[in-house]
């Protein structure tokens, strides 16, 4: 409590006294720090201060205790979480704990030579920042951004300033300009696709206010009279691919075999392309299960992989008892449809001759699984509920999701059938379909349970193929776009919009913006982005792609710094998708952990009693299948254990983690509170999963 003081007191009384009167006084100095000082009265200061305004020490002492208990678990929990860090960077660097370095597995070393020029980048910006820690002790540092440097710029003492005015020079006239128009260019990209985001979730919400929705009236094939009501379902094909699928064959072939439909109207075809003898085994046993219960169920098996997915399709499709088919449903290994499937989703064919393809929503079994699937689910449904939602209802067209789909056999026949030029089949087939006039359906509604990618190894290589694919087949369908017969709306949306924009411009824009202009401006400060680039507008995009999945609100931070870190994969994928590189062919199989949904785990009863099943299973086999199933016994007995594959270190991952880390402390010579923060998160991210901390943790 501060002491009170008597000198107002005597100061008045004093002048009373006296009987003079007070008066300002005015102090004025020779070259003076403060020009005028004007006194009238008692100086504020010296006032008394009211008792009710005050704190006794038990009070004070109390709101201190406070602030360092929290000061306390603050430190106690940033010291946690760095010491965590810090174990996980030993065991994977310095021990090499279950780690492998990218490529040592792969064939090809993608991305060589961007990871060259991010380590040439890197060794540049520690040179810099080097020369500007000097600069800065030494007391050289200029804040203005605008600088103008002097002609007489030789006269400063030292070589070590001539050499840092020399520096400025050049920065200012040779470096400067070129950085400013490219990041001008990417911030005109950046808002030309956070348009298009804005104008699709404008659509959304209007969807949402008008409960607008694809319907069909009434049930098309409810008869009264039973003897003939199968004869009012159309013929179904069922088509399940899958390759070397152990973890998740026997969820996706029993959940397609509980689909309600006539059995006399639906034909399953199991098209296995597995390599392995024992999951080739597995999966003959799983479908000789349900043939003897009577599904109509078929196994078969390539001895060439030829085409990947789209060869294996199109080779099933030749078979001459499809042709008396009128539609195919599509589901990937690890898809789990509900038994209501075809019922809701067939009758929107009827009365409907230029539709071609129903597509059904995808629905995660994992996606609380880790933070990896989570900021997955997050992208996930953000594309079904906006893009593709709108994208059907206002356009009738958006790209073939692969699975979970129902084609009119007619609409693939005279669109060309599958073809293998690309790694991406499925969008292949919609453009082409889209281009002989058929409409497409997305039913927001109808949802089909399958899994996300658990490791980022798995969601970086299945990353890879999604957007390199697009760009390859960009420049195999764009002369057949050009020379097509539809409106030239249809092929302003298909080259602009659904092609350049969301397949090149985005993954374009996202690497060069955030993860090398965004660094190199903390070196270069006359072309520092504004503060609305790296903030404000990339929140408030992450808000709206978060508001389609809105328990996920909390990881608004984590989704925007990883959608940047993903940038470096996208953007190398664009590139050799683009320029036909050779990775832009390879297809690998995203890993599936096998995860059982709700449904599963109300069956798991049936599933115990196994061994009752395979008597009744003996009893009704022929000699053959009998031989088969002694057979999977003994490899299933032989087989050897799977080994678990351990993390990965990727390199440009690593190497741009300390690039931006790098441009955090030369932003901090600045005073550049936010760029330093987004910074350093941002590099830390690249840290984590450089370090692949983010996904499943092999042992």
């Amino acid at each position: 409590m501060a002491p009170r003081l008597d000198f107002p007191n005597w100061w008045s009384k004093d002048t009373h006294d006296k009987g003079t009167t007070t008066t300002p006084v005015v102090v004025k100095i020779e070259n003076p720090t403060f020009s005028v000082v004007e006194i009238n009265g008692a100086d504020a200061a010296f006032r008394p201060v009211e008792k009710s305004r005050g704190k006794n020490a038990k009070q004070v002492t109390w709101v201190l205790l406070l602030k360092a208990h929290r000061a306390v678990g603050c430190i106690a929990w940033l010291a946690s979480v760095m010491w965590t860090l810090l174990g996980a960077i030993k065991k994977r660097i310095v021990h090499g704990q279950g780690v492998a370095m990218e490529g040592e597995s792969d064939k090809l070393e993608r991305g060589k030579l961007l990871f060259r020029v991010i380590r040439v980048f890197l060794v540049v910006s520690l040179a810099v920042l080097a020369f500007e820690i000097v600069a800065y002790l030494q007391g050289w540092q200029f804040r203005n951004p605008n600088l103008h440097i002097l002609p007489n710029a030789l006269d400063f003492e030292g070589l070590l300033h001539m050499a840092y005015v020399g520096w400025l020079r050049f920065r200012v006239e040779y470096i400067a300009p070129p950085v400013q128009a490219l990041s001008k260019f990417c911030v005109v990209l950046f808002l030309i696709q956070s348009v298009d985001r804005m104008v699709l979730c404008m659509g959304c919400f209007w969807i949402r206010y008008k409960k607008v929705k694809p319907r069909f009236a009434g049930d098309p094939f409810k008869v009264d009279d039973v003897e003939g009501s199968a004869s009012h379902y159309p013929m179904v094909l069922i088509q399940i691919p899958m390759c070397n699928e152990r973890e998740v064959y026997e969820q996706s072939i029993s959940a397609v075999c509980q689909i309600d439909w006539p059995r006399d109207c639906l034909l399953i075809q199991v098209l296995d392309d597995s390599d392995d003898e024992s999951i080739q085994c597995l999966i003959k046993t799983e479908v000789s299960k349900w043939s003897l219960k009577g599904v109509n169920i078929i196994y078969r098996h390539r001895l060439n992989r030829t085409g990947y997915k789209a060869g294996n399709l199109k080779s099933a499709m030749s078979c001459d008892y499809v042709k008396g088919y009128e539609f195919v449903a599509i589901f990937d290994a690890d898809f789990q449809p509900n038994p209501d499937f075809l019922k809701q989703t067939v009758p929107h064919f009827k009365d409907n001759p230029e539709l071609g393809l129903v597509q059904a929503r995808w629905s995660f079994v994992n996606k609380d699984e880790n933070l990896l699937t989570r900021l997955q689910n997050i992208n996930l449904c953000f594309h079904f509920e906006v893009e593709q939602q709108v994208n059907g209802l206002f356009l009738n067209f958006f790209g073939f999701n692969g699975t979970a789909g129902v084609w009119r056999i007619k609409a693939l026949e005279e669109s060309g059938g599958w073809l293998e030029r690309t790694t991406v089949e499925d969008m292949d087939i919609a453009v082409r379909a889209h281009l002989n006039g058929w409409k497409f359906i997305f039913l927001n509604d109808v949802k089909v349970l399958c899994e996300v990618p658990e490791s980022y190894e798995a969601y970086r290589k299945q990353q890879h193929r999604w957007h390199s694919g697009p760009m390859q087949l960009f420049r195999l369908c764009l002369p057949a776009i050009v020379r097509s017969k539809v409106s030239t709306w249809k092929k302003a949306n298909l080259i602009l919009l659904f092609f350049l924009l969301r397949k090149l411009i985005l993954p374009l824009y996202s690497f060069t913006l955030f993860c090398i202009i965004l660094p190199l401006t903390m070196f270069v400060p006359e072309a520092e982005l504004p503060l609305w680039v790296i903030c404000y507008v990339p929140v408030f995009m992450s808000f709206l792609n978060i508001l389609p999945a809105p328990k996920s609100f909390p990881f608004i931070v984590p989704y925007l710094l990883f959608e940047n870190t993903m940038s470096v994969t996208k953007f190398n994928a664009m590139v050799s998708g683009l320029f036909q590189l050779e990775s832009s062919y390879e297809w690998i199989v995203t890993k599936k952990a096998g995860r059982s949904s709700d449904s599963d785990l109300l069956e798991a009863e049936q599933r115990e009693a196994k061994s009752i099943e395979h008597q009744k299973i003996h009893k009704g086999a022929s000699e053959s299948e009998l031989v088969e199933l002694h057979h999977f016994k003994e490899q299933k007995e032989s087989a050897p254990t799977p080994i678990k594959k351990a993390n990965k270190i990727y390199k440009k991952e690593l190497t741009l983690a300390f690039l931006l880390l790098t441009a955090s402390v030369r932003s901090l010579l600045s005073a550049q509170g936010v760029h330093f923060y987004f910074l350093l998160f941002q590099g830390v991210t690249f840290l984590l999963v450089g370090l692949d901390l983010i996904g499943e943790q092999m042992s």
